[in-house]
């Protein structure tokens, strides 16, 4: 988030260069035509960010852009720990915040409850959730409430994973496209199969097939890899899962969908998504969808971001 100081300048700014020739309308003869202000306010802004155009830009983002990249650059520079580090890179990463957007209509699945909200921006920002405790499987919780996200005897876990792949299967659907839950006729030698298919050709003449996870950038095990680089926990994610399916053959293509626990993905889940919000904007004449999309898979996934709930020792009522 930038601060309101930083954003003081270049929102004048833009506003000012959008209403010039309403200004011109009010003040032709009068003595002082032109805005002191807006003169001395360009100087400021071209002492510090270099030269402006002749015709003055009236989009916000040219005015802001550079120093909010300067900001995130100070902020970045002061992280020490990994732990920051990666929380901050992820935050910071494309459709990350994409549930910030959504608008919170609680009958299309998009609206969050306070608690969620809390604990997906004190994620985001490194913050402490909770005070030390023992979880409910007998391991270390820290303040941080890490395990919650990792933990295997969470109940959220699963129904999380049931939600994302739902989900993918509705868009799929959105799009035209018929799809089949864990379809029966991929079984592995091992038991495991993938969570959906695409009965009928998705491209090149060949059925797609789809496997979801969700993980945690800021276990022990990946943290040090996400402070390197955002959605390199979701990447190594999607390797396994391209390296478990690979003996499904070359008659279908497989699409793996890693989404971390603050927002990344892994890059051909992005691919994927990008393709479905085109075929259901070409579907629904929307070109909107895509955006839509982006920001339910959002939502869902910080929904989840209360498993640090089921880390919490059981309540004992008293009448």
């Amino acid at each position: 988030m930038s601060r309101v100081s930083s954003l003081a300048l270049p929102a004048f700014l833009a506003s000012a260069a959008s209403t010039l020739s309403l200004q011109d309308d009010i003040l032709t003869g009068c003595v002082q035509s032109e805005s002191d202000f807006l003169q001395s306010y360009l100087a400021v802004w071209s002492a510090k960010f270099g030269d402006i155009p002749n015709a003055l830009p009236i989009k916000q983002p040219f005015w802001d852009r550079l120093g909010v990249l300067e900001d995130k650059a100070q902020v970045e520079a002061s992280l020490v720990s990994s732990y920051h580090r990666a929380s901050f890179s992820a935050a910071s990463c494309q459709h990350s915040g994409d549930w910030l957007f959504a608008l919170p209509i609680a009958s299309c699945g998009l609206k969050l409850d306070d608690e969620a909200v809390r604990v997906a921006v004190g994620l985001s920002l490194g913050l402490d959730l909770c005070i030390p405790h023992q979880c409910q499987c007998g391991s270390p919780v820290d303040a941080r409430g890490r395990h919650s996200y990792v933990c295997r005897r969470a109940p959220g876990r699963s129904a999380r994973h049931h939600a994302l792949n739902d989900l993918v299967a509705r868009c799929f659907a959105s799009a035209e496209t018929p799809v089949t839950k864990e379809p029966t006729g991929l079984f592995r030698t091992d038991g495991t199969r993938p969570d959906g298919l695409t009965p009928v050709p998705w491209q090149s003449g060949r059925s797609l097939c789809w496997d979801v996870t969700v993980i945690c950038p800021l276990a022990e095990s990946y943290v040090t890899g996400s402070a390197r680089e955002a959605g390199a926990a979701a990447e190594l994610a999607a390797s396994r899962k391209e390296e478990t399916y690979a003996s499904n053959g070359s008659e279908y293509l497989f699409a793996p969908i890693a989404v971390e626990t603050l927002g990344p993905m892994n890059t051909s889940a992005y691919q994927l998504f990008a393709n479905l919000g085109r075929k259901i904007s070409s579907a629904s004449g929307d070109d909107r969808e895509g955006a839509f999309l982006y920001q339910r898979v959002s939502v869902m996934v910080q929904r989840y971001a209360v498993l640090l709930h089921d880390t919490l020792p059981a309540t004992n009522c008293m009448d």
